[in-house]
This record gives structure tokens, C-alpha cells and sequence, in this order.
């Protein structure tokens, strides 16, 4: 058995190697100093071309299905996912065009054209506009060529109104949503994927570990946050968020300006994540600054059961919102609730995840989207009580051809609460 299959028996897996002389089980007053952290990340594959193509066959074949005769998707992760393209939205109109059939083609700007190209992975019908010119007008060119005069453009979800009525102004083509499109295809990982995603919740829990054993009486949530994103970065994570609540403020699932100061026996509860190769990671942690209360001990324990509602419930086939309903049935037979209410658990069980944040579907009641292979999912079923403090874990998992598999697995104790990484991909 080598060091890194050592590890990941051990704990949070390879990336603890970046972290010499600590320990995932430390009580946290008995921490020690964690050492520099390195990246872990060297190991991963950005998404292929070969892989961005079939993700166009993919979308070209539901068009068919759904009778879209093209789609136009502006700058953001899925122009990203389909095409490699890495660039901004403005007033000034940057779009991909994906017909039902043939070729891709870009509209940007004329002097932004050769930084376009340089994230551009395949494909070259890149047509330029001069800042005096209608940009819509090289829209209608390429959907002309492609023969898509008329017909049914689709426009995936974030597309602004401008583009409607650029669209409008300049052809007859009927306006329609691609959320079929871009859904069916961005909704259900590959392995490319998942592997990535796994990467970036290994960043962010072995983040955790240095974090927890970090901390100090009078740190503000600042100088947390501070913490947490250098540890991301540090271990070649990008695009970085943190979130830290101390004590009364931690019944905010997204926090309060009230001001805080970590004292003995307070609770810490902290939401972060970070990207790789454009894939993100979402994990909450709860703990507590010193000797846990026998409250806050239950609390703890109780969220955690949650958390193995939601995945034991997870199946194959099941509708997503079973999922939220079976961890709100348990938590009203203890007193919390009903429903949304609190004390409680406020927000949804959990929502879809990938190249965002937040993607569809949501772990929420009354959502029917059965529950398929690839799809991904935070598992965060917190609760809340205001005057108190809150507890929310949150670990990602992904549906396999056999059910749930962790991205994470949850810690087992409130004095032991990291947890560990989840099985290998592929």
C-alpha cells in the first residue's frame, strides 16, 4: 500500500498529503500548526475537444426531437461546456450559434475576435461586427447559411432580453426556450465530469481540515474566510467562495452583519467551495470552537441522520422532491418545522450542481424530475434556530448506474468533523 492509498483509508485522501504533520481527528483546542499547503490538482484533465463535440451532437439531436432549428447561448459556462469559449458578457453581443445541423458559428465584436479564438476549441466560422454595425445581423447570416431563415430558435436560459429583441428586430424566426437542450445535456455528467468535480470537493475538504485546525479565540469571520480562501487556492483551486458564521449568526443559512468574535464553545458554520478546470465543489461544515454542548451535540446528530435520509432515499428513479420530503417528515417527528418553518430546515435539501453553483434540478418538494445517472446533487438538509445557532452539512453526491455515491462523505461526529473522501471515479 502506497502513502496515497494510505491516505484516502485514512481520511480526506491524497489531499492531505499537501498538508504534513495534522490530523483529521484533532480536537480543535488541541490543534497544532498545519504546514504550507501545495496543489493537488496536477492530476487533472480539462474536458477534451473530443468531448465538447459529442456534447454538440448531443444538443443537435435533441433539437431535433424537440423541432429547434437552432440555439444561441451568450458568454458564461454553457457557452464554456459547448465550446471552450471563456469570455463576458457586455453591451456588445458575443454569442454562439448551434444549428440542428452543420457547424457552429460565433458572433463577437471585430476587435475582440482574436481573444475569442484563443479559448475557441473547434470550429472556425467566427464572424466579427464593427462597433458601427447590427451584430444581429451576423446572426441572421450564419442561421441563413445554415438554412434556419425561419423556424424555431431556442435561447438558453440566462440569455438577456436584449437578444430577444436584437432576434426580433432583424428576422422572423418563432423565439422559444433550449432548456430542453442545454438540461439534457448539462444535467447528466459524464465521468470527464464527475472526476473533475471530485477534484474540486477534495481541495475544498482537505481546505477544511487546515482551516478547523487553524482557528483561534478573536478570530472574526473575516480572517476565516481569509484562511479558507487561501488554503483553496493554495491547493489549485480557482474561483474560490467562503463563507464563515460564528455562534447566534449561524441560524442564517447565508449569513448576517451582525458582528462576530469566535469565543470557547461557540459554533463555527462555514459553506465554501472552488472550481477545477471549471467544475465546482459546495461543502458546509459545522463545529464548535472548543467542548461541544450537549445541544449542540444533538442538533449536530440530528442533521447528520438528515443527511443519510436524503442520500438512503436518493434512488434511481425516484422523483427529486421525495427526497426533500422524506428528511422534512423525519425532522417533524422531533418538533421542527413544519414544512419550510423554524426552528428547521428553511431551504430546500438540496439543489443540481456541475460547472454552476447551482444547476437543476433541486432536492425540493414537489419537484418530479426522476432522479438518473449522472445527475449530482449538494445534500445539506441544516437546521435553524434563531437566538441559537444553526448546523448545516453538506456533501455533494452523484447518481452512478447503481444509486448515490458520495463526493464526500459526511464526518460521523461533531469532534471529529471533516469527514473523508468518497470512492475513486472510473
Amino acid at each position: 500500500m502506497d502513502k496515497r492509498d494510505f491516505l484516502k483509508l485514512a481520511g480526506v485522501g491524497a489531499g492531505l498529503a499537501a498538508i504534513v504533520g495534522t490530523g483529521v481527528g484533532a480536537r480543535a483546542s488541541d490543534k497544532q500548526k498545519p504546514n504550507a499547503l501545495k496543489s493537488i490538482i496536477g492530476d487533472a484533465s480539462p474536458i477534451t475537444v473530443t468531448e465538447r463535440k459529442a456534447r454538440i451532437a448531443k444538443a443537435q439531436a435533441l433539437m431535433a426531437v424537440h423541432k429547434i432549428d437552432a440555439i444561441l447561448i451568450e458568454p458564461g459556462s454553457a457557452m464554456v461546456y459547448f465550446t471552450g469559449i471563456s469570455w463576458w458578457r457586455s453591451e456588445r453581443l458575443t454569442a454562439v450559434i448551434i444549428p440542428r445541423a452543420g457547424d457552429i458559428g460565433i458572433v463577437t465584436p471585430y476587435f475582440e475576435e482574436p481573444s475569442v479564438r484563443e479559448s475557441l476549441t473547434f470550429g472556425d466560422d467566427v464572424r466579427p461586427w464593427h462597433e458601427h454595425e447590427d451584430p444581429f445581423k451576423r446572426v441572421q447570416q450564419i442561421l441563413a447559411d445554415r438554412g434556419v431563415a425561419g423556424g424555431r430558435i431556442g435561447l438558453e436560459d440566462t440569455v438577456r432580453y436584449m437578444v430577444v429583441k436584437g432576434l426580433k428586430r432583424t428576422g422572423t424566426q418563432e423565439i422559444v426556450s433550449a432548456e430542453a437542450i442545454t438540461r439534457g445535456c448539462r444535467m447528466y455528467k459524464s465521468d470527464a465530469e464527475l472526476k473533475l468535480m471530485r477534484t474540486a470537493n477534495e481541495v475544498t475538504l482537505t481546505a477544511y481540515n487546515h482551516v478547523w485546525q487553524s482557528l483561534e479565540v478573536g478570530m472574526t469571520p473575516a480572517d476565516v474566510n481569509k484562511l479558507m480562501r487561501g488554503a483553496q487556492n493554495q491547493l489549485g483551486g480557482s474561483g474560490t467562495w467562503t463563507m464563515a458564521l460564528f455562534g447566534g449568526a449561524s441560524a442564517y443559512p447565508h449569513g448576517t452583519n451582525q458582528p462576530q468574535t469566535l469565543t470557547d464553545g461557540q459554533t463555527v458554520l462555514m459553506d465554501c467551495g472552488t472550481s477545477v478546470h471549471g467544475y465546482q465543489s459546495d461543502i458546509s461544515r459545522t463545529f464548535v470552537f472548543g467542548e461541544a454542548s450537549k445541544r449542540q451535540r444533538e442538533v449536530w446528530n440530528t442533521v447528520r441522520k438528515g443527511q443519510q435520509i436524503a442520500f438512503d432515499t436518493a434512488k434511481l428513479g425516484t422523483a427529486a422532491g421525495e427526497v426533500d420530503d422524506a428528511v422534512r417528515k423525519y425532522y417533524e417527528t422531533l418538533g421542527y418545522g413544519p414544512g419550510y418553518q423554524t426552528p428547521g430546515l428553511s431551504h430546500r435539501t438540496g439543489h443540481g450542481i456541475g460547472m454552476d453553483g447551482h444547476e437543476p434540478v433541486n432536492f425540493v418538494h414537489g419537484e418530479i424530475t426522476k432522479l438518473a445517472p449522472g445527475m449530482c446533487f449538494s445534500n445539506e438538509p441544516g437546521i435553524y434556530i434563531y437566538g441559537e445557532f444553526g448546523v448545516r452539512l453538506e456533501d455533494c453526491i452523484y447518481m452512478s448506474s447503481q444509486g448515490p455515491v458520495w463526493f464526500t462523505e459526511p464526518p460521523t461526529s461533531i469532534d471529529d468533523p471533516i469527514g473523508k473522501m468518497g470512492p475513486s471515479i472510473g
